[in-house]
Formats: structure tokens, C-alpha cells, sequence
């Protein structure tokens, strides 16, 4: 299992993916909003979407986790 973690704090401002979606390392897992810019958040492992631990419009801190890729 691999976590997507956020790099910023910011807010969620859109989820990408759903859970049990099929992922490539490299792919989009959802945006972040942090300081009027658009920060799409990647995933490092390519699998299946096993769990989304986010909600758009949630604020999140660097290190939270997003999504859990296994």
C-alpha cells in the first residue's frame, strides 16, 4: 500500500480520482489550492484507488494523507 501524501497545505479544491479506480505511477490523484495556485497531487505507485481520505473543499496540511494506492 502506498499513500499519497499532500506536499503543501492548502485546500482540496478536486478529487480526480474514486476509489477503485486503476492509477499509473505519474497520474493526477486530485488538485490542491494552496496561495491562488493549482497544485496537482501525484501519485508515485500505479495500482487500485483503495481508500480517498479527502473531501474537496477540505483543508489539508503538508504530510496529510489523500488517497491510499495498494
Amino acid at each position: 500500500m502506498t499513500e499519497v501524501k499532500a506536499s503543501m497545505a492548502g485546500n482540496m479544491w478536486k478529487v480526480i480520482v474514486k476509489e477503485g479506480d486503476q492509477v499509473e505511477a505519474g497520474d493526477d490523484v486530485a488538485i490542491l489550492e494552496s496561495m491562488k495556485m493549482e497544485i496537482p497531487i501525484t501519485t508515485e505507485q500505479g495500482g487500485t484507488v483503495k481508500e480517498i481520505k479527502v473531501n474537496e473543499g477540505d483543508f489539508i496540511n503538508e504530510g496529510d494523507v489523500i488517497a491510499v494506492i495498494g
